[in-house]
């Protein structure tokens, strides 16, 4: 049965929203109970990302694909996956629930809703990092979903957990989740005027992965 696009748009403002709130909200969480030690926040924020990404595929791809991801909704377009004229509201929907998701983490932790991040995050280390994280995440959603559709949530969320920790940049791949993150001045905070170039980077690597995919499945 199809479902409708309000459906689907709303499966993907929910998810992201969620997501967004797992990346925050852990992030201050572990910062407040790590005494300063930054090793000990991102791992805590590592585990309850990849947790809440693999819980959210699961539960939102039979209705939307669960993309939760601009450059994946791209993707899918080229692929035929998704229509040209559905493409745009969902990258609004995602963006719009990853800013949601934002207000939901600082307001749970007695914080202002929305402030805008001081967490210096440029150079380029940091974007190539932004490349290989989400060249590597949709190497993996177009292999799993080609050839072992069962496992691409635990796919997804493992990749994703390693690569908080391989990449510099400690792997936003997702440019609604990087204009989000600008948003909160706290552990995963992203300065305002670094988000540009991450989201240049996320969009290269995404589609230069799904050319790669495509070569080597043929």
């Amino acid at each position: 049965m199809k479902i409708s696009l309000s459906r689907r748009l709303a499966a993907e403002l929910l998810g992201t929203s969620l997501l967004v709130a797992a990346v925050v909200g852990s992030g201050i969480m572990g910062d407040r109970l790590s005494a300063g030690n930054a090793a000990i926040a991102l791992l805590a924020n590592t585990i309850a990302t990849a947790a809440a990404l693999a819980a959210l595929i699961l539960t939102f791809r039979p209705i939307s694909g669960a993309h939760l991801n601009p450059v994946v909704s791209m993707i899918e377009v080229s692929a035929g996956r998704l229509g040209r004229g559905e493409v745009c509201g969902y990258m609004v929907a995602q963006l719009s629930g990853a800013v949601l998701g934002t207000a939901c983490a600082n307001v749970m932790f007695a914080m202002p809703a929305f402030t805008l991040s001081h967490r210096a995050r440029s150079g380029t280390p940091q974007w190539f990092s932004e490349f290989v994280a989400t060249f590597g995440l949709i190497l993996i959603l177009r292999g799993c979903a080609r050839f072992e559709p069962q496992w691409l949530p635990v796919a997804v969320a493992g990749y994703i957990a390693a690569a908080y920790w391989f990449t510099a940049s400690t792997s936003f791949a997702n440019p609604a989740v990087t204009i989000a993150r600008s948003l909160t001045d706290t552990f995963s905070g992203i300065r305002p005027r670094d988000v540009l170039p991450f989201i240049a980077a996320q969009v290269f690597g995404g589609f230069s992965a799904a050319f790669v995919f495509d070569w080597l499945a043929g």
